[in-house]
């Protein structure tokens, strides 16, 4: 069995999963790919990925590197399984490109790799490479899984799932991690064991439809008035616009407040400044964590590469279940994202979605969930509109469809007149050169 991951300079999240890989004993022995175009990160990954399959898995794993464009269809020849997790462009130039110029229009962001300007202009750089991608693994694997983790989530596993005949399931962290977190926020730990839950909706704005103690009791009763008390109080906190989601749409969502900040119109407004402070927004979040991430790996990386005793124990990350479950047919649910074909009635058919899914030896399976309550799917299909246009942009190298998913954007629509939108997007496209060739006039 063979495993290829694409964007294997992205040494801590490689060995996270590769990690989990080798952890599970169905998995242990594989071949393992990995594949970049950064020299440098992909030679640390390496050396981190042979010190862990050294120290906990006795060498059985066979890791090899894959350097280049040129190497691109050798790293993914005979692959069973694809994890993806490329950022096309990397913090710079492109990351500070997505802020900075939108900055000078008075459009604040905070995370912008999913949704807004700077999530649609991931999208449109990253689309093209992952159409190269699925090129070659049409010809050399094509009976492999892709398991893309890359954002913006919705708008690149859509693309993946209705252009291309590659076999693509989204995978986010904040599913499986969602009402455990948010229970212990609310000091109601010991509602954990035994809950039971459902969720859906869109990648970064799914929903927590039902909460259920062990015994089958409502836990949404309790969770609402906890939530209002806490947001209520003199103390600032770190999921604010999550609870006022909880307050004002009945339910809570999968990712944080500093995402969910810039999905709507409601918090990021320059004619209510105080509504940053209020609802403690962290502003230019992506950027200011690129950095530390940057400046942390490089003190890790040289503790881990001066003693060699990086180990690892297994984490909740769903690729190495998806896979275990694949090989094994030992089956295991998921949170993942798919094309809607009916499963949330009231979401459009093309719309990807993210819904409860069974894997096992025949694939993935996702499941009906039938009616989103009217205001969850309202709040869904502000952010789908701008997602099915920045596809289609990408698809029919388009300009104006980038003006139009802008548009659409609810915070961007929000702050912005239609010219100013188009200047932005047109100083953006300009900016990020031969990143978007296709659109260049």
């Amino acid at each position: 069995m063979k495993i290829t991951f694409m964007g294997a300079g992205s040494t801590v999240f490689a060995r996270n999963v590769l990690g989990d890989c080798m952890c599970t004993e169905a998995l242990c022995k594989s071949e393992i790919a990995l594949y970049d175009i950064d020299e440098d990160r992909l030679k640390e990954s390496e050396i981190i990925l042979n010190a862990i399959n050294k120290n906990i898995n006795k060498g059985r794993a066979q890791i090899k590197c894959f350097l280049g464009v040129h190497n691109r269809k050798a790293s993914l020849k005979d692959a069973t399984f694809v994890v993806n997790a490329i950022q096309v462009g990397g913090y710079d130039p492109c990351t500070i490109t997505d802020f900075e110029i939108p900055k000078k229009y008075g459009l604040k962001q905070t995370i912008a790799d999913t949704m807004g300007i700077g999530g649609i202009m991931r999208a449109l750089r990253t689309i093209p490479v992952m159409a190269d991608f699925a090129k070659d693994m049409e010809e050399v694997c094509p009976d492999a899984f892709f398991l893309n983790y890359t954002n913006p989530m919705a708008m690149l596993t859509g693309f993946m799932q209705r252009f291309t005949k590659v076999k693509t399931i989204g995978l986010c962290h904040s599913v499986q991690v969602c009402s455990e977190n948010l229970l212990k926020d609310l000091n109601m730990e010991d509602k954990l064991d035994g809950r039971k839950e459902l969720i859906a909706g869109i990648n970064h704005m799914a929903w927590l439809l039902e909460i259920y103690d062990k015994d089958g009791n409502d836990l949404y009763p309790e969770i609402k008035k906890r939530a209002e008390f806490k947001n209520s109080g003199e103390e600032k906190h770190n999921d604010m616009v999550r609870y006022e989601y909880i307050k004002h749409l009945g339910y809570y969502c999968t990712e944080s407040s500093e995402h969910n900040a810039e999905y709507n119109p409601f918090f990021i407004k320059s004619k209510y400044p105080e509504l940053i402070d209020k609802f403690n927004i962290p502003l230019d979040e992506y950027p200011r964590r690129c950095i530390e991430q940057i400046e942390g790996w490089q003190k890790e990386k040289n503790e881990i590469l001066q003693n060699g005793k990086v180990t690892h124990e297994r984490s909740k990350e769903y690729a190495s279940y998806i896979m275990e479950a694949i090989v094994t047919n030992k089956p295991y649910k998921i949170g993942g994202n798919v094309i809607n074909n009916g499963l949330i009635d009231n979401l459009p058919q093309d719309a990807c979605v993210e819904v409860p899914c069974m894997v096992d030896a025949i694939g993935i399976h996702p499941t009906y969930v039938g009616k989103l309550p009217t205001q969850l799917a309202a709040m869904n299909m502000s952010n789908i509109n701008a997602q099915l246009l920045a596809i289609e942009a990408a698809v029919t190298k388009d300009r104006t469809k980038i003006y139009q998913a802008a548009m659409m954007d609810p915070h961007t629509a929000a702050e912005l007149s239609i010219d100013d939108i188009v200047k932005v997007c047109d100083e953006m496209i300009d900016a990020h050169g031969d990143y978007m060739k296709d659109f260049n006039k």
